[in-house]
């Protein structure tokens, strides 16, 4: 068994990520293919069939060289059924059956779950979180997911909605409008999109010289990396745009420390590129919005696996079929 290995695929609506790894979490070989989301995103899991029966033959490997396969995949998944609906990225409209069509094609046990989730699983085993019980993660991307582990076990609540970090409301009056249906979530200031939505509301009122505020009011495309370029040049514009993304993100994350206390609290996602200036920022408002015992314990930290999150954690979902 020392010399089995573990599979991780993080799927995802323009490729699907592939990782070999040991029962360790060390990987041994990596690969992506493009995501075919044609008629119905039907040629998805026949081409992820595919291309691990193409690997394995090219490495001189067979399925008896696996404990298991793991996914992270976008949608609402049933996680006892092996099954992925509502994934709109993927064009997965109707109920896919994932598992069954893995298992019946390859004979590798496999499991999955969401990806936000699986990343969260990814920077607690070989990441930020050093293997901690007690860590919750947040990526700061399009919009703005998370997973939250708690002594060990990662929590999907009732309908696998736990861990919707970006859901939570950090601007109840007169917040944005979110895609979910409400007011005020942390994905509408948070985001990539999120961010560039901030500095166009604060724009309206800022009257002084800024190169940032030149573009918006010229009408010109302005992204987040941009706006967080422009304020670590000392832009008083952009500065004001990242202190109010980063005290709705601090208040966010205080009251995940308050209710939680988790060890780490771990920033990832295209946001988080930002790095220090984005995480001292963060803490001060963190450090402002908790109570001492919380302020004292847990910590606020960068994401240290980039894109290899996602398949580290589906890889290590397969570690339940360890014997």
């Amino acid at each position: 068994m020392a010399d089995q290995k573990l599979l991780g695929i993080d799927l995802g609506g323009t490729t699907a990520k592939f990782a070999i790894l040991t029962l360790a979490g060390e990987i041994q070989q990596k690969w992506s293919i493009q995501t075919n989301i044609l008629d119905e995103g039907r040629h998805i899991v026949p081409d992820i069939i595919d291309s691990i029966r193409h690997r394995l033959s090219l490495y001189g490997m067979t399925k008896d060289d696996f404990i298991g396969i793991g996914m992270g995949s976008p949608g609402v998944i049933d996680r006892k059924a092996g099954t992925v609906i509502g994934a709109y990225n993927l064009n997965w409209t109707t109920l896919q059956p994932v598992k069954e069509q893995m298992e019946s094609a390859l004979g590798i046990p496999f499991e999955i779950d969401n990806d936000a989730n699986v990343a969260a699983l990814g920077e607690r085993w070989q990441g930020a979180g050093e293997n901690n019980p007690d860590v919750t993660f947040i990526t700061l991307g399009t919009g703005v997911g998370g997973g939250i582990i708690a002594e060990g076990h990662l929590l999907h609540g009732v309908v696998g909605a736990a861990g919707e970090i970006g859901h939570v409301t950090v601007e109840p009056e007169n917040g944005f409008l979110c895609t979910c249906g409400k007011h005020g979530c942390l994905e509408t200031v948070a985001s990539a999109t999120g961010v560039v939505r901030v500095a166009h509301k604060l724009s309206e009122e800022y009257a002084g010289d800024s190169k940032i505020k030149a573009l918006i009011d010229d009408g010109a495309e302005v992204t987040s990396k941009d706006i967080f370029d422009a304020a670590k040049a000392g832009d008083a514009f952009a500065l004001m745009v990242v202190d109010k993304v980063c005290y709705y993100l601090g208040l966010a994350v205080a009251n995940i420390g308050n209710l939680l206390n988790p060890s780490d609290i771990v920033i990832g996602g295209g946001v988080s590129a930002a790095g220090e200036f984005l995480r001292e920022r963060v803490q001060k408002y963190f450090d402002a919005f908790t109570f001492t015992q919380v302020r004292q314990s847990t910590r606020v930290k960068l994401a240290q696996l980039g894109n290899d999150a996602g398949v580290i954690g589906a890889a290590s979902l397969a570690r339940k079929f360890i014997k």
